[in-house]
């Protein structure tokens, strides 16, 4: 997928999204989508960004489309598999250059996989299961090691090796295996965004 088309289908996706929650989004906010400091943008990227800055917010308007963006994705996982892959390639195309259209990708909180913007309550949920894995997994050892035999260290040597291996070489199936837990148990348990069900 090219990049235009990659950018025309997000910001499409995003639109959608808009007049399906009655956000109002408009052609500016649209056209900003587009921005990229190098490589291909329709119009002049110093005047856009003029323009744009004199009229909006800039922080509110990235957490505007993030969050857009995140419920489109959302959206088109339950509803439609074709579109979610289109979603996934216009990313990836994107991945290859740097635009702002990913900034606010990126800033989605959990979307695909793990997205975690500075400030997202899932950073703090995921230090507390972090946390909460931790305490567990020393209170679990205590009571194997006073009731057992206690297993050879390297055996939990390799096993923690290969966990962390696992997460850093497997990044996007550990964010979506994070993801799916966050989704079917803390979020729904701690009463999460409503707005996609």
């Amino acid at each position: 997928m090219q990049v235009r088309e990659a950018k025309d289908f997000l910001v499409q996706q995003t639109a959608a999204q808009a007049q399906l929650e009655g956000v109002p989004l408009s052609e500016l906010e649209k056209r900003m989508m587009y921005f990229t400091e190098r490589g291909y943008v329709p119009e002049d990227p110093i005047a856009l960004n003029d323009e744009f800055e004199a009229q909006y917010n800039t922080d509110e308007y990235e957490a505007k489309i993030a969050e857009l963006l995140n419920h489109a994705y959302k959206r088109a996982r339950k509803e439609n598999d074709e579109t979610r892959k289109h979603f996934d390639a216009a990313i990836k195309s994107l991945r290859r250059g740097d635009h702002y259209l990913l900034v606010m990708w990126d800033m989605g909180s959990g979307v695909g996989p793990l997205r975690l913007g500075p400030g997202s309550p899932r950073v703090y949920l995921m230090v507390l299961v972090v946390l909460a894995l931790a305490l567990g997994a020393f209170f679990a050892m205590r009571w194997v090691v006073h009731h057992f035999t206690p297993p050879n260290p390297r055996i939990l040597q390799a096993i923690v090796v290969a966990v962390v291996l696992f997460g850093l070489l497997f990044q996007r199936t550990a964010g979506k295996a994070f993801d799916w837990i966050l989704e079917n148990t803390f979020e729904r348990f701690l009463g999460g965004d409503k707005s996609e069900d």
